[in-house]
Order: C-alpha cells, then sequence, then structure tokens
C-alpha cells in the first residue's frame, strides 16, 4: 500500500508542509498495528472485533524500514514529534527493534501510547531502545468498572504494573489517558485525580467522543470537559494554564497546592480542528 515516490524523497529539506489553513504538520502518529488485546466499547467493540472479524494480513503491515523510511521524511519536512500507536502497540513484535531505528533520526521526539497491559514485560526493552515517554490508557480504577470498559477481563492491577514498570524504566512522567463516558465512568474522575495527583504523572481526561461507526456514539453519553473540571476542582482546587504550544489538545490545570496538574480533552464540546497540526499513518501505510 505504501508508495513513496523518488521525487518526495528528492524534495527540498527546508519545506515543510503547510495546509491550505496555514497549519504545519508538526505530529505524525504511526499505527504499527491494527488489533489489540482490549475491546473497549467506545473503541473496538466485541460485538464487531470479534472471532470472526478480519485484521490485516501480515504481509499487508508496514515492515519497520518502511516505517523509518516515512518518519525519516516527515521528519526533513518538519516532523518533530512522532506517537507510536495501534491498536495495541506493544502487540507488534520486536517493536523495541523498531524504536531503536526512530530513535536514530534527528530532530525527533518519539512517544508511545499503550493500554498499558504489556508494559511490565517490555517496559525496560523499550526504555533500552530509547523511548522517552509514554501514555498509558486507563478509564477507571474500580475493577469492576474497569473490566467491563475493556471487556477483556484485564485487572486493572495489570495497567497499574504496567505504569510502575515504566516509571521504573525512567519513562517517566507519564500521562494517563481517561475517557469518561456519562452512565459508565464518570465517578471515577476524582479518584484517577486523587491516585495521580503527587505521582509526577499527568492524568487527562477525554469526552467521549465518536471514533468511527461502531461505539454507538451518541450526545447524551458524553460527560462534558466542564463538568469534569468541577467534579476534580471541587476535590482539589486548581487554576488553568496557558497553552505550552499551538495546536495543544489538552486543557491544562494546576493543583494550587503544587501538586501537579491535570488535563481536559474536551473533543466534542471543544474540538480543536482548527488548530491541528496531526497526520496519521496506518498500519498498511495509508497516510
Amino acid at each position: 500500500m505504501l508508495c513513496v515516490t523518488e521525487a518526495w524523497e528528492s524534495r527540498d529539506v527546508t519545506e515543510s508542509i503547510i495546509d491550505n489553513f496555514d497549519r504545519p504538520l508538526r505530529d505524525f502518529r504511526v499505527s504499527v498495528t491494527d488489533r489489540c488485546n482490549f475491546r473497549c466499547r467506545y473503541c473496538m467493540p466485541r460485538e464487531v472485533f470479534g472471532e470472526g472479524y478480519e485484521f490485516l494480513p501480515r504481509r499487508a503491515i508496514l515492515r519497520f524500514e518502511e516505517v523509518h523510511r516515512v518518519v525519516r521524511i516527515a521528519a526533513e519536512l518538519g516532523v518533530r514529534k512522532v506517537r507510536i500507536t495501534g491498536g495495541e502497540p506493544l502487540l507488534r513484535r520486536d517493536l523495541s527493534q523498531l524504536i531503536a531505528m526512530l530513535t536514530q533520526i534527528q530532530g525527533v521526539e518519539l512517544a508511545l501510547t499503550t493500554n498499558g497491559a504489556l508494559l511490565p514485560e517490555q517496559a525496560q526493552a523499550l526504555a533500552e531502545a530509547g523511548l522517552k515517554r509514554v501514555t498509558v490508557s486507563l478509564d477507571s480504577l474500580d475493577d469492576k468498572i474497569f473490566r467491563a470498559m475493556n471487556d477483556a477481563e484485564f485487572p486493572v492491577s495489570d495497567v497499574l504494573d504496567g505504569i510502575e514498570a515504566a516509571a521504573a524504566a525512567g519513562l517517566d512522567p507519564i500521562k494517563i489517558n481517561a475517557m469518561v463516558q456519562r452512565g459508565v465512568n464518570e465517578d471515577s474522575v476524582v479518584e484517577l485525580a486523587r491516585y495521580f495527583k503527587g505521582s509526577g504523572h499527568i492524568v487527562r481526561f477525554i469526552e467521549f467522543m465518536d471514533v468511527g461507526m461502531t461505539n454507538n456514539w451518541q450526545p447524551e453519553n458524553v460527560c462534558v470537559g466542564a463538568d469534569i473540571v468541577e467534579r476534580v476542582t471541587a476535590e482539589f482546587p486548581a487554576e488553568p494554564v496557558s497553552p505550552a504550544y499551538r495546536g495543544e489538545v489538552a486543557k491544562r490545570w494546576r493543583y494550587t497546592d503544587g501538586e501537579g496538574e491535570f488535563g481536559v480533552i474536551s473533543s466534542v464540546t471543544q474540538p480543536f480542528c482548527g488548530d491541528c497540526t496531526r497526520a496519521r499513518l496506518s498500519a498498511e501505510g495509508v497516510l
């Protein structure tokens, strides 16, 4: 599927990619697999992605050399942040080899997003390969709620162990992403904030959003960002923080007692498409 022409590779490397809305391409999401060991209902519901679902055959997935080539060209054209994603990227065999290859590309800051369940086995190897930052998805500390949301019987302790392993390997500060869905886990917001407050890690709450046609998204299921902020600050006073850069998706709040911060990504009620600086490369090479 991937096709990078000689003309594209021979472009003046001083050029930057600017779209018709004067937005520079600075961030690159690179999927290394379409598979996942979770079946989160807001992302890969089991009734759609069940045993009969046909994932991409291995031959269709980009090889590490192909991923490296695209990222190298993107870096020459102004990309500064590359994030490895999936599916669940830690399911990709020998992922640390790809990390080692990508960290050799000058000017690129490399990060990885994961559900965290496989971090205890892989965090050290990823860090030794050169990975510096990791984002972990964790929607609740309540084991019953967490198991219901991931729908794969993974206990919350697996993810917490993964976060600890990542921190021990030096992949910190860790960002914790929590998708908040009304009627499901909105009561988990304060406990998540409490757990990570003062830890050095940053929890970010995300409005339940439509990510396709499979998650039965309805607007009444959105726990809006303003409500999330109100819940957290009623328990832990905090003040807003100015954006660190154009296109920062999370609105940040700093605890007034100095014990860190939290963020809210209001992807539904305050969409940020106008400042988007991101592109995505799918596992089979579609840009």
